[in-house]
């Protein structure tokens, strides 16, 4: 008796798999490997921390650009694909600065000089200066910057190169 329902059994199985459709495996949607750019602009050389992002601005005399932002802020995540689609910015911020991008508050309150709001951008010269005269366009929000406000961002980029050359 068992071997007979075994048979049958079998039967079904074979049956059942000459009639099932092989469609192409299911590829997996290929994701990059996460990085510090937290999609910043996954080519640029990113730093870890503040700390080491000050050590290397000092070593290599290149301003530091620190970018506080949020994973799940809309006005973040808006501005972060105009940053990272942007030709310009993408070579200026490799070739001239150190990046540093946060998703958290430091200890050090002068990359809060007017709150803790996100996004805003805050430079550093190499004698770990913060530059406040750096500033965007909004009277209550001076560092933040919006995607519309990326003309100004550049220009500010290079105030920040032409304020290294002329300080230092």
């Amino acid at each position: 008796m068992v071997k007979g329902l075994m048979s049958i059994f079998l039967v079904l199985v074979a049956v059942s798999y000459s009639f099932a459709k092989f469609d192409k495996p299911v590829k997996k949607e290929k994701r990059p490997p996460q990085t510090l750019s937290r999609g910043w602009g996954d080519d640029l050389v990113w730093t870890q921390t503040y700390e080491e992002a000050l050590y290397r601005s000092r070593t290599t005399n290149k301003p530091l650009m620190v970018i506080h932002h949020l994973e799940d802020c809309p006005h973040s995540q808006a501005l972060k694909k105009v940053f990272a689609s942007n030709k310009q910015i993408q070579k200026m911020a490799d070739e001239d600065f150190i990046l540093l991008n946060l998703v958290f508050e430091t200890t050090d309150k002068n990359l809060a000089p007017d709150g803790q709001y996100v996004p805003r951008f805050i430079f550093v010269d190499p004698t770990l200066t913060v530059r406040a005269d750096i500033t965007g366009r909004y009277g209550n929000r001076l560092y933040a910057y919006e995607p519309a406000d990326i003309d100004l961002l550049i220009s500010n980029m290079e105030k920040a190169k032409k304020l290294l050359k002329s300080e230092l």
